[in-house]
């Protein structure tokens, strides 16, 4: 069974504008729903296809505002615009990209005075949380050889890699692991085999907003003539 990990995080973005007699402050809130769990994103990146809502959260402790009129245009920056009374916005980013997010902000006091008008902008990242790590190849694994493992990663670099390898699949004393960075969707790794029977290799790998965890257990052979068996055991957290 695979789970997908969001980070949980904050955002809040400050957004003031004013006329010669009010000013109109309040602050951005974006979150992100996943099954029963819901997220609150920080940074400027949300993840793709995934519902999404945004909140305007006014702040007017003096309740100035508190019997004004408000209007709401949302523009995603990826062709969707929403127009609406209330100060949520709920959507989703099917691709991943960079998008800018504006809302322009429209408030009558009453129908004596001025309207007000502000505008915010937003940059947004929108990122592919990791689905899935997959062996390639190959299928073949000999003791005493060095061996070429290609995995393809699901997900939007750049990605932090975590892993170890562990012979008989005894777990290290230490917990430790090799670190690097992937920034493509390919992870190739070297190794050595300097025993025969079923090896591990544990692969824990993050993005900005997702992590996944594998196991992979690998059979290895002496003998080139017996092909070797790939079992994969996947868990996540």
């Amino acid at each position: 069974m695979r789970t997908i990990e969001l980070q949980y995080i904050y955002i809040g973005c400050g957004v003031g504008f004013n006329s010669s007699s009010e000013t109109i402050a309040g602050k951005l809130v974006f979150y992100q729903m996943d099954g029963n769990a819901t997220y609150v994103r920080d940074k400027g990146e949300l993840a793709s296809d995934i519902p999404t809502e945004t909140m305007f959260e006014l702040s007017d402790p003096h309740q100035n505002f508190s019997t004004a009129n408000f209007s709401f245009t949302w523009d995603l920056g990826n062709g969707e615009v929403i127009q609406g009374n209330e100060p949520v916005v709920r959507y989703h980013y099917a691709l991943s990209g960079n998008y800018t997010l504006r809302l322009k902000i429209g408030v009558n006091m009453s129908k004596y005075t001025p309207a007000l008008t502000g505008i915010y902008s937003k940059d947004i990242q929108v990122l592919d949380a990791i689905k899935s790590i997959e062996l390639k190849g190959p299928s073949n694994y000999e003791v005493s050889q060095t061996t070429g493992l290609a995995f393809h990663v699901d997900g939007s670099p750049p990605m932090w890699v975590c892993w170890s390898f562990l012979p008989r699949c005894v777990p290290e004393t230490t917990g430790g692991c090799t670190l690097t960075v992937l920034y493509e969707n390919t992870l190739w790794l070297n190794h050595t085999f300097t025993s025969t029977g079923v090896h591990c290799l544990d692969i824990s790998i993050r993005n900005d907003i997702s992590k996944l965890q594998t196991s992979f257990s690998l059979i290895v052979r002496k003998n080139k003539s017996v092909a070797g068996t790939v079992l994969i055991a996947a868990t996540s957290t």
